[in-house]
């Protein structure tokens, strides 16, 4: 049957102008259901809104957020965001949000070992710009906006177990245009595509994967006579050791967080209000922010020691401002 879902109506964008309208019109009825009219009615005599964190929410070892689910605040859009600005700090404190940078990358670069990626990271480098310098074969200053999109797209495409077809549609182009790109990112990165190959082997072996901390996630169908279920399986056990060494990093981040909140008596001066994936939000204390962030990023930079993966690190940023829609990055360096 026809289908009108979004991911179609994208495809014929610039058939007719009623599309974009359409599109816009969905996007308006979504934020309007799901958060303006619904969320004033969550708030608690504070006019605070708290959610109920699961903590294995997704397969991966993910938290996931319900009732409501505040990690799926919008942020992509511009109409979106302002959804983000209802989320103000309470009187006297500020909102602080520390993320880890390319966290999964990151990751992916010390479990495969691939030293051409772990080099990148080590030398503080745009990982994008560098992967499009490496796979176009031109100096990094020559890398040009479409570039730089393209490598992204696969940087991140191929911790998802994305296929030549998945990148042609996600890059724009032929699907042969796609297979080249496909294969010279993989003779560039050859350790990254060893490491991917062993993941499916051993996993269709051994029934499981593992995360750095040894955290074994099943995954069934692996060896199914099924191709398409077969396909499904090897992208989950691709994903799933990055993915969940990143929800191990944050979960221990936040333990660790805790205590030393604890141990330094500091609950009315720094509080951890939410998870996002690879963001944890606070309200510190107006004035405090410069004293406290130093340390928290260097507890949530120092989860897994650097020494121990090649001297990969886990770098953050931290951003502070009065509402969740409008924090400034702070520049100073820990």
């Amino acid at each position: 049957a026809p289908s009108t879902k979004e991911s179609e109506l994208l495809k014929l964008k610039d058939l007719h102008p009623i599309i974009e309208l359409v599109l816009e019109h969905r996007e308006l009825q979504k934020l309007l259901s799901t958060y303006i009219d619904t969320l004033p009615t969550l708030a608690d005599e504070q006019d605070r809104v708290h959610t109920s964190l699961i903590q294995y929410g997704a397969a991966t070892g993910r938290m996931a957020s319900t009732h409501p689910n505040l990690q799926n605040i919008p942020i992509k859009s511009e109409k979106g965001r302002a959804i983000r600005k209802v989320f103000i700090a309470e009187k006297g404190y500020d909102l602080v949000a520390i993320d880890y940078s390319q966290m999964e990358l990151r990751i992916a670069a010390f479990l495969s070992g691939d030293k051409k990626l772990i080099e990148i990271f080590n030398q503080g480098q745009d990982v994008h710009t560098a992967v499009a310098a490496q796979v176009f074969r031109v100096d990094p200053k020559d890398v040009d906006k479409e570039m730089r999109r393209k490598a992204k797209v696969i940087n991140f495409g191929i911790l998802y177990g994305m296929g030549v077809t998945a990148l042609k549609d996600n890059l724009g182009g032929t699907r042969e245009e796609a297979q080249v790109f496909y294969n010279t990112y993989f003779e560039t990165f050859t350790e990254l595509a060893v490491y991917l190959d062993r993941v499916k082997a051993e996993t269709a072996r051994k029934g499981y994967t593992e995360t750095y901390f040894g955290r074994r996630r099943y995954i069934e169908g692996m060896n199914s006579s099924l191709p398409f279920v077969r396909s499904i399986a090897e992208r989950a056990a691709i994903n799933a050791p990055i993915q969940g060494t990143e929800a191990d990093v944050i979960k221990w981040a936040m333990v660790k967080i805790a205590d030393w909140v604890k141990t330094e008596q500091l609950e009315d001066e720094v509080r951890m209000l939410l998870q996002v994936h690879d963001e944890l939000l606070f309200e510190i204390k107006e004035g405090k922010a410069d004293e406290y962030i130093p340390k928290i990023r260097e507890i949530m930079e120092n989860i897994i020691d650097p020494k121990e993966v090649y001297g990969v690190k886990m770098t953050t940023e931290a951003s502070v401002g009065k509402h969740w829609g409008n924090l400034e990055k702070v520049i100073k360096k820990i």
